[in-house]
């Protein structure tokens, strides 16, 4: 009886220890452990996800359509706002982080806790937030021809994305604009693929230095201030046939890599963590179904190792009508090597159809797994496993002094002076101190027009409502003298300019806001009442007109009226830069990063073109020295 007893005894101690060693395993759970190899994570995680778990990394849903229910329901591995879309007008930053965090917690919940990754697109500061720094369009920062200036941009705009919970921007866009009549011209930095290859240089100001030694492709993101990073539109997207957004870029093979390809090698070298399919065609093949391009080159031949995003709706419009055969529309995107779906809507429904076809053996388990183990690398490198709720500790960074500063000096680097005075007279810089001086134009108080599209709203906004910043007028008359009139009018007519004595006048026109198609122009005029304003005020005192716009638009016709000549582009949220230089507390530096046309016959036009006869040819700017107490 004793030795039974021991016996049962002993058995009971092993059966207690073997429970320990069960519920330790059960504890333990590779891919949860930093400490492990992202490979070795990657591997035991996809060991144990089905089907369903995998297809929903690959699904991307628009924040409106989001929540922890769904987010749990479907394994969703990403959420987006698209343009515009916020949790509440003017939302702080809390409630940003407090809806992303909502969103994840429904993700943590499921049965492998996998991390949703939020993404927006901050593509000129974060420009969906209210008092966010929104820094100028590319546009403008590709006259800077300054690679470190974009850096500092890209760290400061993954601070204030950051700041609102958010991990994962939808920039930069590496487009080479070879029509301005594209409209989405203002979102690439040139004309010329070496400046846009110099300015990939944001993207290590946005996800942090890859470690050297990194191998070439394997996506990095530097913790919790960096943010994953997405070059775009692959490939071609600014090279379309009139510049007709979405539309057909023809050209040969040695065309596509020698102008539209390079900065796609910086961008993969420099580790960037995801790359946006474009909406354009090549050769007449939609790129959201181009296998030989998204495959074959910059997965198999650059190395990517990050994972391929479409953009929206992207897949849907692979067909003409959009959305005409939907499951052929997923076989082709996805066997294209299309890894995560922008969808954002239509969710279920793609879910539904990959299913399907991956069960019937028309897109093979290996095309899936690419894709999650993909996502998975981006999330593990991120730090997304460890850190995948949100706090406030980064709140401060939002429109801070230091990064509105930032911009400030991006704006006052990106303006380019086409002319200076008449019969070598020069006008600018301005003094700060005359008797009388005369502010016009329909873009002199207006921070919706100087910050563009892609600006709170997807399509931008008019007025001074939207959000915290500086208009040009205010600019003026925080850096003139106290005892300096300022008489603003926005359209002023002839005789009140010459009844008035003003000492010279600066006059602020351009476009208004657009973004995407809405923006496409074949005429790329000044609106009126622009030209007007022009004609009343240069026709009767000495003037400075600042053109604010997203493109080279036609003003010969104006040129011989008007004293001096300011491409502004699209600065932002900081006017004060366009002052500093007016009135010379720094010199004008830029150099024109885009060719400036006389007529739209002539385009396109871009440098090194047989036709070539600009207005002004790229490369240039005419420089004035900063003035000492002026």
């Amino acid at each position: 009886m004793g030795g039974r007893l021991i016996s049962l005894m002993g058995f009971a101690v092993l059966l207690c220890l073997w429970s320990a060693a069960v519920a330790e395993g059960a504890a333990y759970l590779k891919y949860k452990d930093p400490k492990q190899p992202i490979s070795a994570r990657i591997k035991d995680l996809m060991s144990r996800m089905t089907l369903e778990e995998k297809i929903g990394q690959m699904t991307q849903i628009e924040r409106k359509l989001a929540s922890s229910d769904i987010m749990k329901k479907y394994f969703v591995g990403s959420v987006l706002s698209g343009g515009g879309s916020v949790p509440a007008p003017m939302a702080s930053a809390e409630t940003w982080i407090n809806m992303v965090n909502e969103f994840q917690k429904g993700s943590l919940s499921t049965r492998l806790g996998i991390p949703m990754i939020y993404g927006i697109d901050a593509v000129h500061g974060h420009n969906n937030v209210y008092n966010a720094t929104i820094f100028p369009h590319n546009v403008g920062l590709g006259v800077t021809r300054d690679p470190q200036l974009l850096k500092r941009i890209g760290a400061a705009t993954a601070l204030e994305v950051r700041a609102t919970g958010i991990p994962y921007t939808f920039a930069p866009c590496i487009a080479v604009c070879r029509d301005p009549r594209w409209g989405r011209c203002y979102e690439s930095y040139s004309e010329d693929h070496r400046i846009v290859q110099a300015m990939t240089e944001i993207i290590p100001g946005l996800q942090g230095d890859a470690p050297a030694g990194t191998p070439k492709g394997v996506p990095f993101v530097a913790g919790k201030t960096k943010v994953a990073a997405c070059a775009k539109h692959f490939v071609g997207d600014g090279g379309t046939v009139k510049g007709i957004d979405e539309n057909n870029t023809v050209i040969d093979y040695k065309g596509l890599l020698s102008i539209h390809m390079p900065a796609y090698f910086d961008a993969v070298r420099k580790g960037v963590a995801t790359v946006m399919v474009s909406y354009s065609s090549w050769n007449g093949k939609r790129m959201h179904a181009n296998h030989d391009l998204v495959t074959g080159f910059l997965k198999d031949k650059l190395k990517f190792r990050g994972f391929v995003i479409s953009d929206w709706q992207g897949i849907d419009r692979i067909t003409d009508p959009p959305h005409s055969n939907y499951v052929y529309s997923v076989q082709a995107g996805v066997l294209a090597g299309i890894d995560m779906v922008m969808l954002p809507e239509n969710f279920t429904e793609f879910i539904d159809d990959l299913t399907s076809l991956v069960k019937k053996n028309v897109i093979p388990m290996s095309r899936i797994d690419d894709a999650v183990k993909r996502i998975l690398r981006v999330k593990f490198t991120m730090g997304l496993f460890e850190n995948p709720l949100a706090d406030l500790s980064l709140v401060n960074q939002l429109g801070s002094q230091e990064h509105r500063e930032l911009a400030r000096e991006a704006v006052r680097k990106s303006l380019v002076l086409l002319k200076n005075g008449i019969d070598n007279q020069p006008l600018l810089p301005l003094p700060k101190k005359s008797p009388k001086i005369l502010v016009a134009g329909s873009h002199a108080n207006n921070l919706g027009y100087q910050c563009g599209g892609w600006t709170i709203e997807w399509q931008g906004h008019g007025g001074n409502d939207l959000t915290v910043g500086t208009t040009i007028l205010t600019a003026i008359k925080n850096t003139v003298d106290p005892s300096t009139q300022v008489i603003y009018d926005e359209n002023p007519d002839a005789n009140f300019v010459k009844s008035n004595s003003f000492s010279h006048a600066i006059v602020v026109v351009g476009e208004t806001p657009y973004a995407e198609g809405a923006g496409d122009s074949l005429n790329l005029t000044i609106p009126e009442p622009g030209p007007s304003t022009i004609k009343n005020v240069c026709g009767s005192v000495k003037c400075v007109v600042v053109i604010i716009s997203g493109r080279p638009v036609v003003v010969e016709p104006y040129l011989s009226s008007i004293s001096a000549l300011v491409a502004a582009w699209l600065p932002g949220t900081e006017g004060q830069g366009v002052a500093d230089v007016l009135f010379g507390d720094y010199g004008f530096t830029g150099k024109l990063a885009r060719t400036w046309f006389k007529s739209v016959d002539q385009l396109p036009m871009n440098v090194g073109d047989p036709h070539y006869d600009p207005l002004f040819p790229f490369g240039f700017g005419l420089t004035t020295k900063p003035t000492k107490g002026n």
